[in-house]
This record gives structure tokens, C-alpha cells and sequence, in this order.
């Protein structure tokens, strides 16, 4: 199955799970741009489960629309598990969603280093009344392109295990 098949797949089945549940979601993307929430709205029916999408590229964004600690970005940097953990929780109080998903990463060429890679990528996912889960993935240098579809797919993943 190639790539955007694969990302079709994923979306529309967390579109059904979220429309037999009633649930709606929200996304809070850094390195992914807005891939999760293009891909979730490019499903039909998809009016019925995705409430917003939060592109929030720099740290300023971060904190201003999601309500980020700007300290917990110095402390750790973007690109770690506690912000990816702010984010998600950010998006679901700056929502009306019932499930949110968060992607912080580094997808390259640049910007790596030795603690934090080139495809190092965190997502978390967040949803009302329950923990929020955290994941890393370091995917490598694969290519820009390829960071972004593989943290598309695993953040479209994610929601699919949280509504099973």
C-alpha cells in the first residue's frame, strides 16, 4: 500500500471510530504543518469529528495559542516529551474537542543534534478524563518528506488506539 493510501486509511478509520463514538479532535502539529488535520478533513464526514487545527510552528505559537509554558520550552526545548504533553493538553482546552494529538519534531535536514536527531519526533495525544499518552519515535534521516508522512501516520495511529 503506498504512502498516502496508507494515510487515507488511517484518517478515514479514525473518522468512523470518531463519528460511531461521537468524538471530536482537535490537532496541535509543529513539524507536520497541518498534515494530520489535512488528512483527517480529507475524508468525508470528516465535518462531523474534527472541531480545529492548531499549526503551531514556532515557540511563540506554541505558547500563545495553546497555551504553552514558554519556561517549559527553555527548560526542555520544543522538541520534547513535556511539550508535546503541553501541546495536546493546550489543544484540548483551547478546544471543543474530546481527543487531541500534538507532533513536535525535528524532520530535517537540519536542525539536529547529538541529544536530538534529525527524525527525532514526540507526539502526544490527550482526551477527556484520561491520562495524556506520550511516544517518541526517531525515525532518522529519511528525508523531510518522509519525517512528516511516518509522524503523520503514527499521530493518525494514535488516535486510533485511543478509540478502541
Amino acid at each position: 500500500m503506498a504512502e498516502n493510501e496508507k494515510i487515507n486509511a488511517l484518517a478515514s478509520s479514525v473518522i468512523e471510530r470518531c463519528l460511531a463514538s461521537g468524538l471530536k479532535v482537535a490537532t496541535a502539529e509543529s513539524c507536520t504543518g497541518g498534515l494530520v488535520a489535512g488528512a483527517l478533513t480529507g475524508v468525508s464526514g470528516s465535518s462531523g469529528v474534527v472541531d480545529c487545527g492548531f499549526v503551531t510552528y514556532s515557540n511563540e505559537a506554541k505558547a500563545e495559542m495553546l497555551g504553552v509554558d514558554k519556561a517549559l520550552i527553555e527548560a526542555h526545548g520544543a522538541v520534547s516529551e513535556p511539550v508535546a504533553r503541553a501541546m495536546a493538553e493546550g489543544a484540548l482546552a483551547h478546544s471543543r474537542a474530546d481527543i487531541t494529538v500534538a507532533i513536535t519534531g525535528i524532520a530535517g535536514p537540519g536542525g539536529g543534534s547529538d541529544l536530538k536527531p534529525v527524525g527525532l519526533v514526540h507526539f502526544a495525544c490527550a482526551s477527556k478524563g484520561s491520562p495524556t499518552r506520550h511516544l517518541e519515535r526517531r525515525y532518522g534521516e529519511l528525508g523531510r518528506e518522509n519525517v512528516r508522512a511516518a509522524a503523520v501516520m503514527q499521530a493518525l495511529d494514535l488516535i486510533n488506539e485511543i478509540t478502541r
